[in-house]
């Protein structure tokens, strides 16, 4: 019988002790998993969330801890549109938890002349005219049953539906769209915008662009691509590197569970290891056994955990009512990373385990029964 086959026996003897093993390192790698597609998740939501559309550039407070927080005079708008190669600018004015029917929808606060309102597709009513009206993304009007005529509450002001459009973007189609005006004075800033979208001339370069800005008006950020959005948003950020802290406190205390639970079968098992030494096994071979037995446990419960991560990163998004800002995204390489803390948790957690194991005498076990 070879050692593999000798340790698999052993573990399917003992089948609570290998199960506890493998449930302790199903829950640190289900925690891992699961952060890890939070936060890549919302890296990508972060660039879908910053999509203007119909502008080329998208302009933020630099120190801003995320794009709702942004705040930027509207002046900047007559300055941009007075710089060289820039076509047009347009303010917008981003509200969160606003719309009492559905809290988690982005309320956006539009020039109605601006180029951004002017691209909205409506499948049925139409623009918003006067300053108590809203237009809905049809995704946001079906799930909210509302059609034009109806009323929804906006912070503490009362809206009347006159529409509802589709863009194509989620963000956007799951929330709505209302005057500028009424934007600012729910938010007390009256000559403040969170964001200026900006559409470039023709033959002007992003790049180029960006740079005259950023130089003519320091102190803000412009975006052009959904990646630079992702790096912008600084919770997204922290939201990383927490995940990759609690992934090390997992994989710490996850090894400190394996070898207590080792630790103890050593101990139950010293006879056993006894005989095995008496009938001519090295001490590196005793110990190679029970690392193996670590190692297979852990990638037991690896495996159960990256299942758990999985289903539970999503189950938590939805039971949160995020799901209209993060949408979990598990990769290939979160997975390989996590098996990887797995594997490792094996081989932490036995090799003191292992290492008791070894030097298991035979005669102080058998002079002690």
């Amino acid at each position: 019988m070879t050692a593999i086959s000798q340790t698999l026996a052993s573990l399917r003897h003992r089948p609570l002790r290998t199960f506890l093993t493998s449930l302790g390192t199903a829950l640190g790698i289900a925690t891992i998993v699961a952060l890890l597609a939070v936060a890549g998740g919302a890296q990508q939501s972060a660039g879908k969330f910053l999509d203007l559309g119909a502008s080329d550039l998208g302009v933020f407070q630099s120190d801003a801890a995320d794009p709702t927080t942004s705040i930027l005079p509207i002046s900047l708008i007559s300055k941009f549109r007075a710089t060289p190669g820039i076509a047009d600018a347009t303010p917008l004015v981003l509200l969160v938890g606003k719309l009492r029917a559905s809290p988690g929808a982005i309320v956006f606060g539009a020039d109605p002349g601006g180029f951004l309102s002017q691209r909205l597709v409506f499948t049925s009513g139409h623009m918003f005219s006067r300053p108590n009206q809203i237009v809905l993304g049809d995704r946001l009007a079906s799930q909210l049953h509302l059609t034009p005529g109806a009323t929804v509450d906006v912070g503490r002001r009362r809206l009347h539906v006159t529409g509802t459009y589709h863009i194509g973007i989620a963000f956007q189609d799951t929330g709505a769209f209302i005057p500028l005006a009424t934007a600012q004075a729910i938010t007390g800033r009256q000559d403040e915008t969170t964001t200026i979208a900006v559409k470039l001339g023709v033959g002007t370069r992003p790049a180029a662009a960006r740079r005259i800005l950023t130089h003519r008006f320091p102190g803000i950020t412009v975006i052009a691509e959904g990646q630079e959005a992702a790096r912008a948003g600084v919770n997204a950020e922290l939201l990383s590197k927490a995940a990759l802290v609690i992934a090390v406190l997992a994989l710490l205390i996850g090894g400190i569970g394996v070898m207590n639970t080792m630790l103890m079968s050593v101990i139950e098992r010293r006879t056993e290891f006894a005989l095995l030494s008496a009938v001519g096994w090295s001490g590196p071979q005793i110990a190679t056994r029970v690392v193996v037995e670590g190692v297979v446990t852990t990638v037991i419960g690896a495996a159960v955990g990256l299942l758990l991560g999985t289903i539970g990163a999503h189950f938590l998004v939805r039971a949160l009512g995020a799901q209209l800002f993060v949408s979990p995204d598990v990769t290939a390489w979160d997975l390989g990373r996590a098996l990887l803390v797995g594997v490792l948790l094996g081989v932490l957690g036995g090799l003191y385990p292992a290492w008791r194991a070894a030097r298991v005498s035979p005669a102080q076990v058998l002079a002690q029964r």
